[in-house]
């Protein structure tokens, strides 16, 4: 049976108490800073393998979402090309798996101290519909980069619980598809997952949500495609979040659960300088 999206102006948002974020491409356009530095890791390896080209289409089918070693791991696959595992600790230089994660890692950081990031005002607008509708919030990333991010795009303050790569493999958790991340989110968040929204962009983190036992998943199309989401099991789509803004005022005037005192500016706080601490993403 095909899964039929709801149109945003029809979402029924009455039962959602927290909203689960991804980080890339939904609060913050990172997704560009990563894809360009995937392609200037895997553009010239692949060349000097004799592989297919690679092209953004790889980024969305075997990188988008995933834990770094692991988007790594898939697109080597997607080329039948084995290399060593090699250690965390291994040079950006060498051609292993961790070796190539920490090169693209360096592109990234370098990307992010030069230009800075700006998170998506749509965005920003929704965020302050839903802690204004008094939701609680939580970021859900697979970038261990995640809290540096948060920081230069000025929503650090924004989020007292943010479960990304490093939280995650502190506590043994899998990496999208699966959904153990975002389901520690809801738990962090003292919440059950079916009163959460997870809010992904990302194959693997739509995947994730309609994995687990989430009251909606909520897919931004940011490239991958609306087809794909809906596919995927995403349950909204929309181009930006504002577009659900109805539906959040709807429902928190059903269950007069909107406060006063919530932020109403569409502006982030400003941003502080971003961080230029290298850790993996």
């Amino acid at each position: 049976m095909t899964h039929s999206p709801i149109a945003p102006e029809a979402a029924d948002l009455s039962g959602i108490r927290g909203y689960l974020f991804d980080l890339d491409g939904v609060l913050t356009p990172t997704a560009v800073v990563h894809m360009h530095a995937w392609s200037r890791l895997f553009t010239p390896f692949l060349e000097s393998h004799g592989a297919k080209p690679y092209s953004d289409d790889d980024y969305f089918a075997y990188i988008d979402g995933k834990p770094r070693y692991d988007g790594v791991r898939s697109l080597l696959a997607s080329r039948g090309i084995v290399v060593d595992e090699g250690e965390v600790t291994d040079a950006a230089t060498a051609d292993t798996v961790h070796g190539l994660g920490n090169r693209k890692n360096d592109a990234f950081n370098a990307t992010l101290a030069e230009e800075g990031v700006e998170p998506y005002p749509a965005s920003v607008v929704f965020l302050d519909a839903v802690t204004r509708a008094g939701a609680k919030v939580a970021v859900v990333s697979s970038s261990k980069n995640a809290p540096s991010v948060l920081a230069a795009a000025g929503l650090a303050d924004r989020f007292e619980i943010v479960v990304d790569g490093a939280v995650a493999a502190r506590d043994g958790l899998p990496g999208k598809p699966e959904p153990d991340t975002f389901e520690r989110a809801a738990e962090l968040l003292g919440l059950d997952t079916a009163e959460c929204a997870v809010v992904e962009d990302a194959e693997s983190g739509v995947k994730a949500g309609a994995a687990g036992e989430f009251g909606i998943v909520i897919g931004v199309d940011r490239g991958v495609g609306r087809e794909a989401l809906r596919e995927l099991g995403a349950d909204v789509i929309v181009d930006e979040l504002d577009e659900l803004i109805p539906a959040v005022e709807r429902a928190a005037a059903a269950s007069g659960a909107a406060s006063d005192d919530a932020p109403t500016n569409a502006t982030a706080a400003p941003s502080p300088t971003p961080s230029t601490r290298e850790e993996p993403a």
